[in-house]
């Protein structure tokens, strides 16, 4: 960024900054999501938007080295106290907050003081797997879906909702609240495609349209805190860890993800199984061979292995089927007719990630697949938790890493990955899971879902 990038930015501002007053706008939360999936933020008054937007609002590097509680992992790239960043809040996608009235929500860039993009700045990152896919002559839309439980205290959670699971009687039981959730999310531009009651008591999910996955991470943020904010308005509690009860079923942020070449959607109309073209079961190859190594991007918490557990509809085993909800990489076909609506769904991955991080791993193992070209082993059609042990060894049926640990190595251990995201960000990932798992060792399951249940 230089002198002239600051002109364009403050001016930008100047009209931003009248836009939000008329909506009674005084302040602006600007927020970055950090390696360990917590949503961090620094704010300013209105009046300072202009200079927040041309110089950027000062933080410490240090929140690359922070776990979910707050600890600080002093490691080879982050962690020390020295330095400093400027965040620059993205004014395109500035968002006055329907739940939290007299605030404006943006997310950041995080500069350098000399001007450049910090290199673990994920948002950054997101960016640059996009424009690599964009390279390969490929554009991607990407949308999570978003689960949570909702909780009528804390730090016990006691379900807001108990009526069946998928029940009308549990819309009813918080219709206000959904209505409310649904005017704010239409009042800040999020276009809701479905939402209901989920599994668990006090369950709930909700669908986003697809967007350019930048987009859809910044809609991810957006969403959660929306629902979080308006819980707490509400008197209750939201909850989006992995696993909010050590017994119960646990929150997903599954993937979608669609590929558009010059032809079209890849995932439909092709001559491979299940109409995919070549390029999409090389992409969706890539992304499977490196599901392992994605968990520690995609499910980073200790938490989350409590979660991928078979016949969950977790996706525990490192397969993929078609409309299978047991295998870690679903493929979608849509109706009928929608060209659009053929996808890929990533099963494995929860909303205590860094929803950056998660698009830009995806497309590094999709666009490695593709340029290897990997090729698909044969799908499977059955909850593979049935098939017997011994005839899935036979068909290289393997289960997916069951502790964080395991997962780190393999992401250590994937040239893709790590050189994709970098080797300062690769780095402290590592060593980010690896003190996570350790401070886990010697907890219960128990002991681990309440450590968790409010961090998200």
């Amino acid at each position: 960024m230089d002198d002239h990038d600051r002109e364009q930015q403050a001016e930008l501002a100047r009209g931003v900054r009248e836009e939000l007053q008329r909506h009674g706008v005084v302040g602006l939360a600007t927020t970055w999501v950090d390696n360990s999936g917590i949503t961090r933020v620094k704010a300013v008054p209105l009046a300072r938007l202009e200079h927040a937007a041309a110089w950027g609002i000062g933080a410490s590097p240090v929140f690359d080295g922070f776990l979910a509680d707050d600890s600080i992992v002093a490691g080879r790239f982050a962690g020390s106290p020295v330095g400093d960043l400027r965040l620059h809040p993205d004014l395109s996608r500035v968002v006055p907050l329907a739940a939290l009235p007299g605030w404006a929500w943006s997310p950041a860039v995080r500069y350098r003081q000399d001007g450049a993009v910090h290199p673990q700045d994920q948002r950054s990152v997101a960016m640059r797997a996009v424009d690599q896919l964009r390279q390969a002559g490929y554009t991607a839309r990407m949308a999570f879906e978003i689960e949570w439980a909702l909780s009528t205290s804390a730090p016990d959670f006691v379900p807001a909702a108990h009526g069946p699971a998928y029940g009308f009687t549990r819309l009813a039981e918080r219709s206000d609240y959904l209505r409310e959730l649904l005017v704010a999310l239409e009042a800040q531009g999020v276009a809701v495609d479905q939402i209901h009651p989920e599994y668990a008591p006090g369950q709930y999910e909700l669908s986003v349209a697809a967007e350019d996955p930048v987009a859809a991470a910044d809609t991810l943020v957006l969403v959660r805190e929306t629902i979080r904010a308006l819980s707490l308005r509400c008197g209750l509690h939201a909850s989006f860890s992995p696993k909010v009860d050590a017994s119960g079923v646990g929150n997903g942020g599954h993937v979608h993800v669609s590929l558009s070449g010059e032809d079209g959607n890849i995932f439909r109309g092709g001559s491979g199984r299940y109409g995919l073209t070549e390029p999409a079961e090389s992409f969706t190859a890539g992304i499977l061979e490196r599901v392992p190594a994605l968990l520690a991007v995609g499910a980073p918490s200790a938490a989350s292995y409590l979660r991928l557990i078979p016949s969950h509809w977790a996706g525990a085993f490192q397969v993929w089927g078609l409309e299978n909800r047991e295998a870690a990489l679903r493929i979608v076909t849509g109706s009928s007719g929608a060209t659009d609506a053929a996808n890929l769904e990533v099963k494995v991955f929860d909303l205590s990630a860094n929803p950056y991080l998660t698009v830009a791993a995806v497309l590094f193992a999709g666009l490695a697949g593709m340029t290897q070209g990997t090729k698909l082993p044969e799908p499977v059609d059955v909850d593979p938790a049935s098939i017997a042990e011994d005839e899935r060894a036979a068909r290289g049926i393997r289960p997916l890493p069951q502790t964080l640990a395991e997962s780190a190595a393999a992401f250590e251990a994937d040239d893709a990955l790590t050189t994709g995201l970098g080797v300062e960000l690769a780095t402290t990932l590592v060593e980010l899971r690896q003190a996570e798992a350790a401070r886990f060792a010697d907890s219960s399951a128990e002991q681990i879902a309440a450590a968790a249940r409010w961090k998200y």
